[in-house]
This record gives structure tokens, C-alpha cells and sequence, in this order.
């Protein structure tokens, strides 16, 4: 029962909380027996509140029953990615410079959350410093995959998407420079959805300006993402780049008829490698798009030099964010962080402005792309799901991977973009891996990429199918 009960949709829950057939308090406890049967085999989660968690279900039940009007996501347990602050919960950015950190503000998105009736129960495990798609770190190790224990779970919103796959949370918030959203959901058969900059405001950030880092929901299905979307999207005067648009759209069914969209398939963006099982499962899922009406036919922007734009500006990010850490705290840090920190301490002003430039150009470019194409699809990562003993990626199809972040530009480049695009379950390889879509949309359409993935999901079923070990 208790099962059965972890992997109801996030909607689900919330309507039968809403309608008293169920209280907080049992989801509660379903959820954390789930947690108590699963997590010592995945380690999704790095720091768990299970008393605290209960109080505020038992709390939350009285205020329902007081008849208070219950927010978007009343009564669903929800753990935050471990590089996100939260008031009185031990926040280590999976570093050991930071393991007995504990901040005394929730972050913007935290509060949020809250405010739509969500309640913490923990932490989900990242990367050090989020740094990587590959989760783990000196502090709490590694999270494994649930269909495969002895493979990579993805990153950086590794922890977050194993709990969702695993029923261990229903949604989970995660945050994407070069596809810490999309690559775990790819690799743990969820939904996760990198929207525009803007979309979802950030503070405390201390670089508002750099528009690659947004943060991003994931979930068992499309309507569970976009739920989440509705109660973390809408303005905040303390984000210089958020859209002022209502979020209320995204709560609204997602149901819309394709027929004649105009789609565009590229295997790699004519940039990258792709192992084989990746192209074969995500070619045999192409057909449900022509079932749906659209009319598809391979093509792609142009992304010449995107990869090295990306460096670049990764790179000056890693520089303002990380050199202090390295100065003061050189032996703590893993060596790709001082790789990339020191990447961007190399940087000279006119790097940083040349890359600017050529992001520009790219941009108008992906813009007129989508005025002959309403979508582009492509995979979410170029690999399945490696060893867990493998820390990065160093070659594909015999290409050699020259940084620790090269085999992800499937993602990076769309990143450069600032296009909204959304991880979908698509297929499994022979061995049960999951394969995930990467559904891009026009600038600032996120709902656009809801519907479409939303028709794909509902016509596919691929993310039904759940981990052996979780259910």
C-alpha cells in the first residue's frame, strides 16, 4: 500500500489531499517508509527530518481541517538539492568546507515551496559544488541508479531525480548550467524542465546577470513538472531577469492537438558524439510524432564554436564563485573544480567579451531556426548510464572527451540558447537503461515544451515503468 501510494502523481496527491480521502499525515508515512526501504540502497538523500517532517504533516492536517485554502502542492514531502539554502537544515554544497553548514534563510525558491504547502523533509545529494553530471562527493559519496545500482545516476540534480524515480518524493527541484535537470531525468526515466532564465527567480544569487544557471522542477510526469513550474515561476523585484508573466498557465491542462508542428530531429547537432544506444532508442520513439500530426525531418541550427562559448563562460562563472574556495581551501576541492576555477582565473577580459559576442550571434541564429521549426529534438545525453566508478566520461565512439563536461554538450550547447527545453522518458537501452528526449521550444515558451512532451508522454507510457528495487 504504501507503495502504491508513493508513486500516485504529484496531481493525484494533492486532489485526494485536498478532498480529505487522505491526510498529510499517511502520505507522509508512506513516503517515508519508501525512503526508509530504498535510500540506504541509492543514497539520494544526504540529510533527512523524519520528526519534523511528520509535525508539520500533523500540523498541515489541522490547518485543512480549519478549512484553510490549500496551496498547488499542499501535503507533498519534497527535498531540496543540497546546493540551495535552507533555514535551519544543513546545507554542504557536497563539499567538506561546508559539511556543518547550516544557513539561517531559506532561499527564494525554498520559500516558495513552502508557501504552495510543500513540506521539507531533507536534502537531496549532488555533486561537489554541483560541479559535473556525475553524482557524488567527499562528504556524502555517491547516489547510485535505481535501475542499475552499479551505474551513474546523472548530475547535478542526481539525488533529486533518483528520490522521484524511487517514490521516495513525488517532485523535486533541481537547478541546470549544462544540464544538471535534463541529464538526471534522462538517465532515471523522470521528467525535468530547464526553463528560461528569468522564469524562476533566484536569490540570495551572487551573480544575477549570468543568465546559464537556472533552477528547474522534475517529477514523475509532465503534469507534475509543470504543477511544481506554477508554484516556483511569476516575478520577484530581487531577480534583475525575471519575466513578470503569471504562472497560473502552467497549472492548466496541457492537452493541445499538434497536428501540422513543425519538428526538427538532429542526432547530435552536428557537433558531438552520441553512443549508438542512444540514437537507436530515440529513433524508434521518432514515429509517436508523426501518430500525433507533426510533420518531422532532420535538421539543426547552426552551433559552430558553441562549445568553446560555453567553456568560456562556464569557466568565468567557476572563477568569481570558486576563487576564494581555492585560495583558502586548495586541498578540500575536487581537481575538476580546480581545473574549471582556474580556467577561468586564465581568462582575460577580451575572452570573456568575444565569447559574449559569438553567444549573441548564436542566439539570432536558434532564432531564426525556430521560425521555420516550432521544435527541435535531440538527445538529452550523449551516453546511457556509465559506471559509478567512473568519475567523468573520457571517450565516446573512440572520440576523446578533452574536459570533464565535454560529453554533456548535448545539453551545454541548448543551455547557450536560453531556449526552454524538458528531459522525457523515451525508451530503454537492451540492458534496461532509461534513454531520455530533449524537447527544445521557442524562446520563452515553456509551455509550448509542457504540451508537446506532455502528448509524447501520454502517447508512449515510457515513464511508467518503474526501478524493480523501489516498488
Amino acid at each position: 500500500m504504501n507503495s502504491e501510494l508513493c508513486f500516485k502523481t504529484a496531481v493525484e496527491l494533492t486532489g485526494l489531499i485536498r478532498d480529505h480521502t487522505i491526510s498529510v499525515v499517511e502520505v507522509m508515512a508512506a513516503h517515508l517508509a519508501q525512503i526508509e526501504r530504498i535510500n540506504l540502497k541509492v543514497n539520494a538523500l544526504c540529510t533527512l527530518l523524519p520528526e519534523q517532517a511528520l509535525e508539520q504533516a500533523a500540523a498541515a492536517d489541522e490547518r485543512l481541517a480549519r478549512g484553510e485554502i490549500p496551496g498547488p502542492l499542499y501535503g507533498l514531502p519534497i527535498a531540496i538539492k543540497d546546493v540551495v539554502e535552507t533555514k535551519d537544515i544543513r546545507t554542504t554544497f557536497g563539499s567538506p568546507i561546508y559539511k556543518d553548514f547550516i544557513p539561517e534563510r531559506d532561499a527564494l525558491v525554498v520559500e516558495r515551496l513552502k508557501a504552495a504547502g510543500a513540506i521539507v523533509i531533507g536534502k537531496t545529494n549532488v555533486p561537489e559544488f554541483g560541479a559535473g553530471s556525475h553524482t557524488f562527493n567527499p562528504v556524502f559519496g555517491a547516489t547510485r541508479n535505481p535501475y542499475d545500482l552499479g551505474r551513474s545516476c546523472g548530475g547535478s540534480s542526481g539525488g533529486g531525480a533518483v528520490s522521484v524515480a524511487c517514490g521516495m518524493t513525488p517532485i523535486a527541484d533541481g537547478s541546470d548550467l549544462g544540464g544538471s535537470v535534463r541529464n538526471p531525468p534522462s538517465f532515471n526515466n523522470v521528467v525535468g524542465l530547464r526553463p528560461c532564465p528569468g522564469r524562476i527567480p533566484r536569490y540570495p544569487n551572487p551573480q544575477p546577470w549570468n543568465t546559464l544557471p537556472v533552477l528547474g522542477p522534475m517529477g514523475r510526469t509532465v503534469r507534475d513538472v509543470a504543477l511544481m513550474l506554477s508554484a516556483m515561476a511569476g516575478p520577484d523585484a530581487r531577480d534583475p531577469l525575471t519575466l513578470n508573466e503569471a504562472p497560473r498557465l502552467f497549472a492548466e491542462p496541457l492537452d493541445f492537438d499538434f497536428k501540422g508542428a513543425r519538428i526538427a530531429w538532429s542526432r547530435n547537432l552536428g557537433e558531438f558524439p552520441v553512443e549508438p544506444a542512444v540514437v537507436e532508442a530515440l529513433e524508434s520513439a521518432l514515429p509517436t510524432f508523426s501518430d500525433l500530426g507533426c510533420e518531422v525531418e532532420e535538421a539543426h541550427p547552426d552551433f559552430s564554436g558553441a562549445g568553446e562559448i560555453f567553456q568560456v563562460l562556464r569557466a568565468e562563472g567557476f572563477a568569481l564563485g570558486h576563487a576564494e574556495h581555492l585560495e583558502k581551501h586548495r586541498d578540500l576541492l575536487k581537481d575538476t573544480v580546480i581545473w574549471n576555477t582556474e580556467e577561468g582565473l586564465k581568462l582575460r577580459a577580451i575572452d570573456v567579451a568575444r565569447a559574449q559576442a559569438r553567444r549573441a550571434q548564436l542566439f539570432y541564429r536558434v532564432h531564426e531556426f525556430f521560425q521555420d521549426y516550432d521544435f527541435l529534438l535531440l538527445p538529452v545525453s550523449q551516453v546511457v548510464p556509465f559506471p559509478i566508478e567512473t568519475d567523468w566520461v573520457r571517450e565516446i565512439n573512440g572520440v576523446e572527451m578533452e574536459t570533464y563536461i565535454d560529453w554533456m554538450m548535448s545539453c551545454s550547447l541548448i543551455t547557450l540558447t536560453e531556449h526552454p527545453a524538458i528531459s522525457v522518458p523515451a525508451g530503454f537501452t537492451p540492458e534496461g537503461l532509461p534513454v531520455g528526449l530533449q524537447i527544445v521550444g521557442p524562446f520563452r515558451r515553456e509551455i509550448d515544451v509542457l504540451r508537446l512532451a506532455y502528448a509524447f508522454e501520454q502517447a508512449t507510457r515510457v515513464g511508467e515503468k518503474r526501478p524493480e528495487i523501489a516498488v
